[in-house]
């Protein structure tokens, strides 16, 4: 056999014997491989529950959006309905003294309903922000929950 046969036989003979660094590797790349699989998949059901939590977000931000609405739609009719009978009432006045009377109670009653007005529209407001925010913010727990496991 000539040289170059020689060297070529021996190349192939120890291609044919894996040695244990090769099974290292490869044992080493699957197991790459399989936490890849794992991470991708964990990755997948976290976008998913991301999305299902954004999705009932918005619907509950629509919802609440429109409660806020007909709250204040309510509360304007209010002031306008008390601002009517205050004029019609203001025409039958017969004395100053009887329009000043009427107009100190007429502001001190629009004050106060204001005021309550405000505390309502409020109240509504962080239930509304709540609500809004919690499939969210239980979505983050769980993921942080699931870090702190793995």
């Amino acid at each position: 056999m000539t040289k170059t046969a020689d060297k070529t036989a021996e190349i192939t003979e120890n291609a044919k014997v894996p040695t244990e660094a090769t099974d290292q590797i490869l044992a080493v790349a699957e197991k790459g491989v399989e936490q890849s699989k794992e991470a991708l998949s964990k990755l997948a059901t976290g976008a998913e529950a991301t999305q299902k939590a954004l999705e009932s977000s918005f619907e509950t931000a629509r919802t609440a959006s429109n409660e806020l609405s007909l709250k204040t739609l309510a509360a304007v009719r209010e002031n306008v309905e008390a601002s009517f009978s205050h004029l019609e009432a203001l025409v039958a006045v017969k004395s100053p003294s009887e329009f000043v009377e009427l107009q100190t109670a007429f502001l001190r009653q629009q004050m106060e309903k204001t005021v309550e007005q405000g505390k309502e529209l409020q109240v509504a407001a962080t239930k509304a922000a709540e609500d809004v925010s919690k499939p969210i913010k239980d979505v983050y727990e769980k993921a942080l929950k699931d870090l702190k496991v793995a």
